[in-house]
């Protein structure tokens, strides 16, 4: 059985555990809340579209985030500004131009709420999709990007 911290200890583990804290405030990475311009989108099919991915899609996957308040605290901080940039790396709304290679799994990966992922969703209520809502955005999505996709084959 583990022993338990002695009382008088817990005002010294709660200064240590304050310090600690505050000294991953020092850490610079994941406060450069940084949105690229947006360079080129693609045609969406439908406003409707463009209006459920911004709620579900493109602050992570655009140059268009809005940073939370909590974005600027450390721990979380460090993993908001690596999903933001993880997201843009694998699909960016607002790059249409270079090449979006997984772009077309997003119609699925909403059909199967995958995206946005469960802690996205608890953090901004805006993009939990009703099941209608959902499928809607898969059917424009795939109708967006199919449509660029068959511009280029062009």
């Amino acid at each position: 059985m583990p022993k338990r911290i002695p009382a008088r200890w817990w005002g010294t583990v709660s200064v240590a555990a304050l310090a600690l804290f505050g000294a991953i405030q020092l850490v610079p990475y994941g406060r450069g809340h940084v949105n690229p311009a947006v360079v080129l989108e693609p045609v969406w099919d439908a406003p409707e579209t463009r209006v459920l991915a911004r709620r579900a899609c493109l602050d992570c996957h655009s140059n268009e985030t809005t940073w939370p308040a909590y974005a600027g605290v450390a721990p979380g901080s460090w993993l908001i500004h690596r999903d933001v940039f993880k997201a843009r790396q694998v699909v960016n709304f607002s790059e249409w131009q270079r090449p979006q290679e997984e772009a077309a799994e997003s119609a699925e990966a909403v059909r199967e709420r995958e995206m946005p992922p469960l802690m996205y969703r608890m953090m901004r209520p805006e993009a939990r999709l009703t099941a209608d809502e959902r499928e809607r955005l898969a059917r424009g999505l795939t109708n967006t990007i199919g449509a660029a996709v068959g511009e280029d084959e062009d």
